[in-house]
């Protein structure tokens, strides 16, 4: 077997052998499944990370994902191991990425609502907040980045309209006609707060995209989206309602306070914000997850990846932009 005899030579145990390969749950854009190995007397647990049949445009190749993960690693972050990168399609059809596998529960829906998961809330949700500021502080953009992240290429000097330039390509793209989205955008354009500088943003950080057991936080995931942004992004993102998974109580992230989320990020070295333009991120937040949600949809549409799942995130969509709409009346624009 190809992916064992690679494991084996990448690990230098030229006795490993595969006893379980299946799929994970969750992994809505990419495919993960579950790798359990014996060494000898010993086993490992991995994990493998590989494109699905059909992918949305903002999301990074395993190769790049797989960097910045590194350097997540490298600086102290709460994350699976990064094993190895295998850019051979001979081996299993397709580039994939090996990370060790992380106890722990990551379904948004079950973290938010099952208080037996994640230990105190208040405390994790200040954990969060200090991963997030170590995130923000993996490299300094005013500096030359190592060359394994040198794809990043410079930061934008105006990250806010960048993003709407994106999310505005990323609907023609699927040929999408959304006028509540394109109203929201346009607002998003008019009213986009500077960044003094830019940092190194994950850009789904969010419940959902972490790992807990009973006791707390086990490890940050899914890092596809990530490159140089304003920080507050990453704040805005994760308390965005459209992420509470129903808990409107727990303005971060569905499962904690947002004085204790922001504590543990200004503990943790964050870079300083505004609740103004954590406010306008939050739209943001709103706006580029309606795009995804259309995005993901269209994956089902077009025949390449048939998905109940894809299909019914697509209809998520004019919840979203009934939120858009709302805050973004009249009485919201600049004057």
């Amino acid at each position: 077997m190809r992916l064992g005899a690679w494991i084996a030579g990448h690990l230098r145990e030229p006795g490993l052998t595969i006893e379980e390969n299946r799929p994970l749950g969750g992994g809505s854009i990419q495919e993960n499944r579950l790798i359990r190995c014996r060494l000898g007397e010993g086993r490992r647990e991995f994990v493998l990370r590989k494109d699905a049949p059909a992918t949305i445009a903002s999301s990074r190749s395993r190769s790049e994902e797989f960097r910045l993960l590194q350097a997540a690693w490298a600086a102290g972050v709460r994350v699976p191991e990064p094993v190895g990168l295998c850019e051979d399609p001979e081996v299993i059809g397709a580039p994939f990425a090996l990370m060790g596998l992380v106890a722990g529960v990551g379904l948004g829906p079950r973290i938010a609502k099952d208080l037996t998961l994640g230990g105190d809330r208040e405390t994790l949700a200040r954990d969060l907040g200090r991963e997030l500021a170590k995130i923000h502080g993996v490299l300094d953009p005013r500096g030359d980045p190592p060359p394994d992240l040198a794809f990043l290429g410079p930061p934008e000097p105006d990250p806010a309209r960048a993003e709407v330039l994106r999310l505005r390509a990323n609907l023609d793209g699927i040929g999408a006609k959304r006028p509540a989205i394109e109203w929201g955008l346009r607002w998003a354009e008019v009213a986009a707060p500077p960044c003094p500088a830019p940092a190194l943003v994950h850009r789904d950080f969010r419940t959902g995209n972490y790992m807990v057991d009973e006791a707390g936080l086990t490890a940050i995931l899914d890092w596809e989206f990530s490159g140089w942004g304003d920080p507050v992004q990453d704040l805005g993102w994760f308390c965005a309602a459209c992420w509470r998974f129903g808990r409107q109580d727990k303005e971060a992230g569905g499962i904690g306070s947002r004085e204790a989320f922001y504590r543990g990020y200004r503990e943790g070295g964050g870079r300083p914000f505004t609740p103004e333009a954590v406010a306008y991120w939050e739209v943001m937040a709103h706006l580029r997850w309606a795009v995804i949600a259309l995005e993901q949809g269209a994956r089902h549409v077009s025949g390449r990846e048939f998905s109940l799942e894809l299909a019914l995130t697509g209809r998520m969509v004019p919840e979203l932009e009934q939120a858009i709409l709302r805050a973004t009346g009249p009485a919201a624009w600049p004057r």
